[in-house]
């Protein structure tokens, strides 16, 4: 394999791009992005960076890529994916061969289909972010469509700022499907304390100029921010004839339906060793995804088991979450809610009594514990919070 191409230039890229150099393959790489920047870490759009705590960095600096000779084309987007001929073609017209390429595209956010839809933010690339941050200013009337993780991160950083928050949410609590009755009840009580607003089982039905309409309610808005979810960036893959289904069909090694190509990050969905195919959009799993699919790329044997993983600051709420539930898993709670710190675990299975997930809240350096307990059985009466 002489020519690599990695289509995307997020956490993925990087990862992938890195660890071609460090297994010591020295072919032509080549890494193109949409965005004008080099890749970097999207968490930090919501946490730090919109809270103002740390400067927004990049993963790595130009040096890097120039001298581990590694090309990264910014600002330019894949349009054409040539299966047979193994060429990617770009929308200014540059052909790029390949004989191995990794489609690390990403997600893209979820668009609203209400009148004035395009009146919302949304906040996945830095310059969204931007443009969100520019808009804050204490006592402005920021409204947030969605509960999920990054709505309320960013409800929690723009009271924070002083704005007043308004969630709309079109479920019955924040993220219940999740985390169950109990915590996502707990989360609710947190950021109404902090005086966000959450409006729950709501439907939002116009954007105007000053206002977000929603059952016929009107809630005044000086900012409106959509955060209902992502969408896998597949449409190139699926114009060449890639297997898709709600992202990239790839098997365990994170090979795509063609076999010189293959599929890492938030568009993958990969054939996970444990779950069976499953779609993860968060940082972690894009960093070792995109080192999985390199070292796959090389020849090398790779089987993909990493149980997925993600963390949240919302105020004082502090976790780490492990593995993968399911909607109807059983949530055990240990330790107490009041004083933000426990940790509760996910239990299904046929008798309902394999650990599924776990998250710390409050409680650290526990992590490694909980993920050795993933697909274990357990009797919940053992289970604690680890202190």
């Amino acid at each position: 394999m002489e020519r690599i191409v990695i289509v995307g230039a997020g956490l993925t890229a990087a990862y992938a791009a890195e660890t071609l150099r460090e297994e010591g393959w020295d072919g032509e790489l080549t890494v193109v992005g949409a965005e004008k920047l080099l890749p970097y870490p999207r968490p930090q759009l919501s946490k730090e960076v919109l809270q103002d705590t740390k400067e927004f960095h990049l993963q790595y600096e130009a040096d890097f890529y120039a001298d581990q000779n590694i090309e990264v084309i910014t600002g330019a987007k894949a349009t054409e994916l040539d299966l047979h001929n193994r060429r990617v073609t770009l929308n200014e017209g540059r052909q790029l061969d390949y004989d191995g390429l990794l489609l690390a595209t990403g997600a893209s956010p979820r668009p609203l289909s209400v009148p004035g839809a395009d009146r919302a933010y949304v906040l996945r690339t830095r310059a969204d972010e931007q443009q969100l941050h520019a808009a804050f200013a204490p006592e402005k009337r920021l409204v947030i469509i969605g509960a999920g993780w990054i709505g309320l991160e960013v409800a929690a950083s723009a009271r924070q700022a002083g704005l007043e928050v308004t969630v709309l949410d079109r479920g019955p609590a924040p993220m219940q499907a999740l985390l169950g009755d109990e915590l996502s009840a707990y989360l609710q009580r947190l950021h109404e304390s902090h005086g966000v607003d959450i409006r729950n089982g709501i439907e939002v039905q116009e954007i105007t100029p000053d206002s977000v309409l929603a059952d016929g309610e009107e809630f005044p808005a000086d900012i409106v921010l959509a955060a209902i979810g992502v969408e896998p960036e597949t449409a190139l893959a699926e114009s060449a004839g890639l297997g898709v289904s709600d992202g990239i069909i790839a098997d365990v090694s994170l090979r795509s339906t063609d076999p010189q190509v293959w599929a890492a990050g938030d568009v993958a969905k990969a054939t996970h060793a444990l779950y069976g195919p499953l779609r993860v959009e968060h940082w972690d799993n894009a960093i070792r995804q995109g080192k999985a699919a390199a070292r796959a790329m090389l020849g090398q044997e790779v089987r993909y088991d990493w149980q997925p993983y993600f963390f949240t600051d919302q105020f004082e709420f502090s976790m780490e979450y492990v593995g993968h539930s399911r909607p109807h898993d059983e949530v055990v709670v240990r330790g107490n809610l009041s004083d933000n710190e426990f940790i509760a675990y996910w239990l299904g299975g046929d008798e309902g009594r394999t650990v599924t997930a776990a998250m710390n809240v409050g409680i650290w350096d526990v992590n490694d514990q909980l993920r050795e307990l993933i697909g274990t059985t357990v009797d919940p009466a053992t289970l604690t919070d680890l202190r």
